[in-house]
């Protein structure tokens, strides 16, 4: 009688407890656009927002001249009633159906807020995963042994060509961002539409595969440097100013909130055995993808080390040359990535170590604190010294 009674209460303590949860600061939030709602059919939430709104796009003309301090304190006092509501608390979910929509809510709340770019919080739901639920996600077996063991980039390209999303996804983003227009090399618009789908949609274990695979030699990592087809969706005749560039990433819903979701994410940390702040790696990587489709892409600079950099430089930054510098190593010195790109590439994690499976692409090998430390030294297996000489490996095929 007890265990019959037990059956039926767990469930609902379950319930309960998941209610409890979802009603503190840290539980389940409402997305931007349900919140939104919400606060619109509720009359005093919606003349506060209204004017929130209006404050943050700099339409204080509204009010009278003569009354700006008034605007302002009004400004204000909506900020404030806002903060009891469900909207102030509200977040996104990447690749969800009305992102935009819920992004532009979001920075209508926060845009204000902001002061450092840098610290920047994310507009996303975290996500909270671990580079080990990536690797318990592989197959046990593969369906067609076709890998080779020489190349992982090469077998990552292989094993998403078996996957059916993967396989789908990929040919819908090297279609547009290798077919050339009438003056330009290919549409770069619908190339970043169709990369951010990419890596939105398809399961990490095979988007991962191909960004972030272990190399050994030039050919694996000019593979890995060509995944994102960087002709189109990340070179330019010229590069800008990376000050520049993160003003008109700033002006896009999506690129300013990927942006920030990797500053929070990838966040070094010196005194961390990992590198990172907030000791996720999967974060890190997850946040570092979602740039990649808008104008802050960002790729390898080259074929023999693990540095990023999106497309930009800091020539002409004039007094400004050290916040561009900030904001550029920010890409090109990121301990805490390049040890994220590492651990994946070694099928390791933070404190963790997991066996590679039969169809995981990359190389199954310990790695010490230590090492992960010093991404930099030349015995890492995601670094290889540079040989101009050897042949690069670049193709961009679907059926490999």
């Amino acid at each position: 009688m007890f265990l019959v009674l037990l059956y039926f209460a767990l469930p609902l303590v379950d319930v309960l407890l998941s209610a409890e949860v979802s009603g503190l600061p840290g539980g389940d939030r409402l997305d931007c656009v349900k919140a939104s709602d919400q606060c619109l059919k509720e009359q005093s939430c919606s003349t506060k927002f209204r004017t929130l709104r209006q404050c943050v796009a700099g339409k204080e003309s509204n009010f009278s001249r003569a009354t700006g301090l008034e605007a302002k304190d009004e400004c204000r006092s909506a900020m404030e009633a806002l903060k009891q509501k469900s909207l102030y608390n509200c977040r996104c979910k990447r690749g969800m159906k009305k992102e935009k929509n819920c992004l532009r809510i979001y920075w209508s709340m926060y845009q204000s807020l902001q002061g450092n770019d840098l610290l920047e919080d994310s507009p996303y739901e975290p996500v909270n995963s671990r580079l080990s639920d990536i690797f318990r996600l592989a197959p046990m077996v593969s369906v067609e042994p076709v890998l080779s063991k020489g190349n992982n980039c090469l077998d990552a390209a292989k094993a998403c060509n078996l996957n059916d999303t993967c396989k789908r996804f990929r040919s819908a983003y090297i279609t547009p961002c290798t077919s050339s227009t009438s003056n330009e090399i290919c549409n770069k618009r619908k190339c970043h539409k169709a990369l951010r789908l990419f890596f939105d949609k398809v399961p990490p274990k095979h988007s991962y595969g191909m960004l972030f695979c272990s190399c050994r030699d030039v050919a694996c990592t000019e593979r890995r440097r060509q995944t994102i087809v960087p002709v189109c969706s990340y070179e330019d005749r010229e590069k800008p100013n990376c000050l520049n560039l993160q003003e008109s990433c700033k002006k896009n819903y999506i690129c300013r909130s990927r942006l920030a979701d990797f500053f929070t994410n990838c966040q070094p940390e010196s005194r961390s055995v990992s590198g990172c702040l907030k000791e996720n790696y999967a974060d890190c990587l997850l946040a570092y993808s979602g740039l990649i489709g808008t104008v802050m892409t960002p790729n390898y600079i080259d074929s023999s080390s693990l540095s990023v950099a999106p497309w930009c430089d800091c020539s002409n930054s004039g007094n400004d040359e050290e916040e561009c510098k900030k904001f550029l190593n920010f890409f090109q010195d990121n301990t805490c990535l390049k040890n994220a790109i590492q651990a994946f590439g070694n099928g390791t994690d933070v404190n963790v170590w997991q066996p590679i499976l039969p169809v995981q692409t990359t190389t199954a090998t310990t790695t010490t604190a230590s090492r992960l430390r010093n991404t930099g030294s030349e015995t890492t297996n995601n670094e290889i010294p540079s040989h101009n000489d050897s042949p690069a490996c670049a193709n961009l095929q679907v059926r490999e």
